[in-house]
């Protein structure tokens, strides 16, 4: 018995097809301009490369804890960073669903939602670090910076996706409730909650492994300390390549830790 079935292929226009393309071209050739760029006469490839090998030798296979680490210096700044990474995702996520149910276009208006689209998308266009630094001139160089700095841009991350996932709701069955008689905090509380909770739950914890990361590279950056910015005085100022090692191998077991966290805790809400 012959299968039948076809694969159906969504194709591009060709004006999207033709757009993309250049914007390849260009990209590749910026590319290879700046390889170019980089070999100048200055620039010793051999000299270049047996460095790399060397040093990514002791990194990865010689990793030591120097004086300048004490013992349970680094747990303790650990600790910083998850407690700035979880405080940035908790209050940008209590921020970010309010303001997605303006961004949501079922649900306001959508004068409204566009609005809240926009602003939120200039938002996210700039990098979390660059927040960081301005709020390091505006408040004050240390956590205060990097917190305002983390959640704005978490805000503006997680408005989206948050108004995404309302917008996976029937109108039919919002429109409904408010025939019913049903206010702005019924529609939250019977509509919206049930339909998007495994979405909010997901979605929040997926920041939280983005804001740890962030939270280990603005360490030394904006001064709020944690385990980055121990990686930052070992690798520029006490020039330690082993005990950068032991930082690196110990951020990158807990990033693998949170990842498995994160995919057992989504097969769990997918579950149920």
């Amino acid at each position: 018995m012959k299968n039948n079935t076809r694969v159906i292929r969504r194709r591009l226009p060709k004006k999207e097809q033709w757009t993309l393309s250049i914007v390849f071209a260009i990209l590749f050739g910026i590319s290879i301009w700046g390889c170019f760029l980089l070999a100048q006469e200055t620039l010793n490839w051999k000299d270049a490369w047996h460095d790399l090998l060397h040093y990514s030798r002791i990194l990865f296979l010689q990793p030591k804890r120097s004086d300048h680490l004490p013992r349970g210096e680094l747990v303790y700044s650990l600790g910083i960073s998850f407690a700035l990474s979880i405080l940035t995702t908790i209050g940008g996520a209590i921020i970010a669903f309010f303001l997605a149910l303006g961004a949501a276009r079922n649900i306001a208006s959508p004068v409204i939602a566009k609005i809240i689209r926009i602003i939120t998308a200039l938002i996210r266009s700039i990098p979390t670090i660059i927040w960081v630094l301005v709020f390091s001139v505006t408040v004050n160089i240390g956590t205060d910076a990097a917190v305002i700095g983390m959640c704005f841009h978490s805000i503006a991350y997680l408005v989206k996706v948050f108004s995404e996932s309302f917008e996976q709701i029937n109108r039919d069955t919002i429109d409904a409730l408010r025939a019913c008689g049903a206010g702005f905090s019924g529609i939250i509380t019977q509509a919206v909650i049930p339909v998007a909770a495994t979405s909010i739950i997901s979605w929040t914890f997926f920041r939280f492994e983005i804001n740890f990361i962030n939270a280990v590279a603005i360490g030394a950056a904006a001064g709020s300390g944690g385990i980055g910015y121990y990686l930052f005085m070992a690798g520029n100022l006490y020039y330690d390549i082993r005990e950068v090692g032991i930082i690196t191998y110990v951020i990158f077991g807990t990033v693998i830790l949170l990842e498995m966290l994160s995919l057992r805790l989504r097969k769990r809400i997918k579950h149920h």
